[in-house]
């Protein structure tokens, strides 16, 4: 071999290294990465395991709080309510401030230990709270019936110690999605493909976590220990953040960069174009051509930001006028106002799957074999069921399939899979409405309207309710699984996890729009009387209209939705993004 060869050789075996590394990421070293040995699903199986394991701690709280509220803590029904209603509306809002902490100041890595650390400690304070009884601090020594007696002392830390944990799951939850996104680079056509796949497999497994607890943590709740339960989703925490650590080592860090941050980027825009208000599109125009800086044509929308552009004496200093790129910037941001504000009627519907549709099931027949009774909340684990098994039917089937038709790598656009998924939110409650039709006609039929027993057991099979699970299962794979790829890829990649928080927020919102929208219905068709839609005897009440109203307003929205979804212009790339995907 020559010399010449032994060079030629040498330097060939350097390229792919050259080639290997991934452009704007470092190691937790602060070391360019390669990609062979970082990122992707290396890196995600480890994010899946940390959300599996926060799953099943949030929703070990969750799911059956309000018994713990009505048990040991013998609070009345409705406070119950109202209480398990504003923890769950808090703790669907409060990432928005752990996404703005992340983005700002600690980075999502950093944000996601801190808030870990807080949400054990809110689980560790949970736990002793349940404890207090045993431990002697209890205000009586004998309580009788359903409610047991509870002290001061423990009703202040249970309340403290749950807004503790919606505060560490303020923290985790967005910054644990977006960080998982983070490890595939756009720029591999390869990776570009699979981070479709990440948002798939990522509600896979939030699914998986949910089901299991509802397996778990709430049978040893019921039947055996509420200090145990309460515990048993504190190990689970701690196990989560051993894994994310676990991980450090084939984590891809964003690179920090030297620049504004985006929120300043974004606000300048909004702050200098209504500064210039008074500024004329033909003046605009005019300016902005002498100064070589005509707006992108592929961005039509929020042709007002265009002011951002130009200053009304002409002048070019900084602060006074933005470029091309923050102004661009600043419209995707605003393009996900429209997109959020009409998912919120599928938020709404979402939110009947853990009160009204489990109410129905009270009503129904549901025994099996050897006298056994399904729980009625346990319908709730067919949704989740649905969405394992159809997520990989989607991914592994449906997109391949669409992919080689649209030529585009995630099967179908974002915005398409959140229409999807609107359009079968109607369907769903049309067959709730029908099937709740049915109920009553079979009431009717028996003479229950007005048996004294307001829940007496009517001779219809619960297993009615099962196809409207089954197809809410299918809109979450469509709608939800969309919209969290949405709003990640849709803002400033330093926004990330504002734009995870966001889409949060809209289940959050739901949930008191629900509450809103019932309360307001229920006052208008007869208050608590006989004669409201929501009355306490749902046989003479009409939960079937309520229905019909939502699907009603889920069709408004749909139409509503595909106005908007068709104007909406998708984020320039700058990073040679693979650009297919939004097409």
């Amino acid at each position: 071999m020559t010399l010449s060869d032994s060079v030629s050789g040498g330097l060939e075996s350097h390229i792919p290294l050259l080639h290997d590394t991934v452009d704007g990421s470092v190691d937790y070293k602060d070391r360019r990465v390669h990609r062979s040995s970082s990122g992707g699903w290396r890196s995600a199986f480890f994010i899946f395991g940390v959300e599996i394991a926060e799953r099943f701690a949030f929703f070990g709280i969750g799911l059956n709080l309000i018994s713990y509220l009505t048990g040991p803590l013998g609070q009345s029904t409705a406070d119950a309510a109202a209480n398990v209603n504003l923890w769950s509306g808090t703790a669907s809002l409060l990432p928005l401030l752990g996404a703005l902490i992340a983005d700002s100041f600690l980075g999502r890595y950093r944000t996601i230990l801190v808030a870990s650390v807080i949400y054990i400690s809110g689980l560790a304070f949970l736990t002793l709270s349940a404890m207090l009884p045993s431990l002697g601090f209890s205000d009586c020594k004998n309580p009788n019936g359903v409610n047991s007696c509870s002290s001061q002392l423990q009703v202040i830390l249970f309340f403290f110690s749950l807004y503790i944990v919606a505060v560490g799951q303020g923290g985790h939850k967005p910054c644990v999605q977006a960080f998982g996104a983070d490890q595939f680079d756009v720029q591999d056509p390869e990776e570009c493909k699979a981070k479709s796949s990440f948002f798939n497999w990522w509600y896979f497994s939030l699914c998986a976590g949910t089901i299991f607890t509802l397996f778990v943590s709430t049978y040893i709740q019921d039947n055996l220990n509420w200090a145990l339960g309460f515990g048993i989703p504190c190990i689970a925490m701690v196990i989560a953040l051993v894994i994310f650590i676990l991980g450090t080592r084939t984590y891809r860090f964003s690179m920090e960069r030297n620049e504004q941050s985006a929120f300043v980027r974004v606000g300048r825009v909004f702050v200098i174009a209504f500064k210039n208000w008074r500024t004329t599109s033909l003046s605009i125009a005019v300016q902005a051509e002498n100064c070589g800086t005509l707006p992108h044509q592929s961005s039509q929308q929020f042709k007002c930001l265009n002011k951002a552009l130009v200053s009304p004496d002409g002048s070019r200093e900084y602060g006074e006028v933005c470029s091309i790129d923050e102004v661009e910037e600043a419209k995707s941001v605003l393009g996900l106002i429209p997109i959020w504000a009409t998912n919120l009627v599928y938020a709404i519907v979402f939110a009947q799957i853990s009160t009204l549709f489990t109410k129905q099931g009270v009503t129904l027949d549901r025994s099996i074999t050897g006298g056994f009774k399904i729980p009625p909340a346990s319908l709730q684990s067919v949704m989740g069921i649905t969405i394992v098994i159809f997520i990989p039917i989607y991914d592994q089937i449906l997109v391949p399939v669409t992919r080689k038709f649209t030529q585009n790598p995630a099967g179908i656009t974002m915005l398409q899979r959140i229409g999807t998924g609107m359009c079968l939110s109607v369907i769903c409650m049309v067959t709730a409405a029908l099937v709740e039709t049915k109920r009553l006609h079979t009431a009717r039929e028996h003479g229950l309207i007005d048996n004294a027993n307001a829940n007496a057991t009517i001779p219809m099979s619960i297993w009615w309710l099962v196809p409207q699970y089954v197809i809410l299962g299918i809109c979450d794979v469509f709608t939800v699984v969309g919209l969290q790829e949405f709003f990640y890829d849709q803002v400033p990649s330093e926004l990330r996890s504002v734009g995870m928080s966001l889409y949060l927020s809209i289940f959050g919102v739901g949930s008191f729009l629900s509450s809103f929208l019932i309360s307001a219905i229920d006052k208008a068709s007869g208050g608590e009387g006989k004669d409201s839609w929501f009355s306490n005897n749902l046989n003479r009440g009409h939960l079937d209209y309520f229905y019909w109203v939502l699907a009603g307003l889920s069709f408004v929205e749909f139409i509503v939705y595909l106005c908007f979804a068709r104007s909406h212009v998708y984020k320039e790339r700058t990073e040679h993004e693979c650009v297919s995907i939004c097409n």
